[in-house]
């Protein structure tokens, strides 16, 4: 059995020579890169270009074919899959096109939920949950739920859950995707911004270039494969 420790982890986010392939097709042909902490990195590509299944294999969510990913030390694609389960929830936050909330669920419960699930005792993580949606200017949302809520404040929810543990890595894919653009633009501000102030990690998968924008590096994958790896002013 495999028995290295997932956390605490912080550190540069690398991949090495990642494959992937579903059946016949290659959706990765050979990707490496580094990405350090308190970085933002916008991927983009065509439909089909590998880019959403590089961001599930960084996040641990697909282990690869071929090549390996790590986070500082951590072997994150040698780690079983309880293990990538366990640094996924203690080390990585989400935030999806759809938000993925928790309908039943007041705004504090579930941004508070990455905690409970790790056993922080309620009172605690709702306290928490409370300062991460009050930072994010929804201090009179919290006892709304998510249907209650504008597409741009239930954005803001999911950033908030996804920053509630203090994350070495943020995986945002498409998070602007279900928004008109100037909602997108204010989430994405809010996004980098938080992400900034935290030392997190950002990761962006986005098919808008007016989101990639956002970010301090821009990648395009093409065909399996990285086709450029760019900075820019964020």
């Amino acid at each position: 059995m495999n028995t290295t420790s997932v956390t605490p982890v912080t550190g540069t986010l690398s991949a090495r020579n990642l494959v992937k392939r579903y059946g016949s097709v290659v959706a990765l042909g050979g990707v490496t890169l580094d990405l350090q902490p308190g970085e933002s990195v916008a991927i983009m590509g065509p439909s089909g270009s590998g880019k959403s299944t590089l961001l599930h294999c960084l996040s641990g969510i697909l282990p690869p074919d071929e090549g390996e990913v790590t986070l500082g030390h951590l072997p994150v694609s040698q780690l079983s899959d309880a293990q990538r389960s366990r640094l996924r929830r203690d080390r990585f936050g989400f935030v999806f096109q759809d938000g993925q909330l928790i309908g039943e669920l007041p705004a504090r419960e579930n941004v508070a939920l990455p905690l409970l699930l790790d056993n922080v005792p309620r009172a605690e993580a709702l306290r928490r949950a409370d300062e991460w949606l009050a930072r994010l200017g929804l201090e009179s949302m919290v006892g709304r739920r998510p249907g209650e809520l504008s597409g741009g404040q239930a954005q803001r929810v999911a950033i908030a859950r996804a920053l509630v543990h203090n994350p070495a890595v943020i995986f945002a894919d498409e998070p602007t995707g279900a928004l008109d653009q100037a909602t997108g633009h204010e989430v994405m501000q809010v996004l980098t911004t938080t992400a900034r102030s935290t030392g997190s990690t950002l990761v962006v998968v986005t098919h808008d270039v007016h989101v990639a924008h956002w970010c301090g590096r821009l990648i395009e994958i093409r065909d399996a494969l990285v086709h450029s790896d760019t900075r820019q002013e964020a």
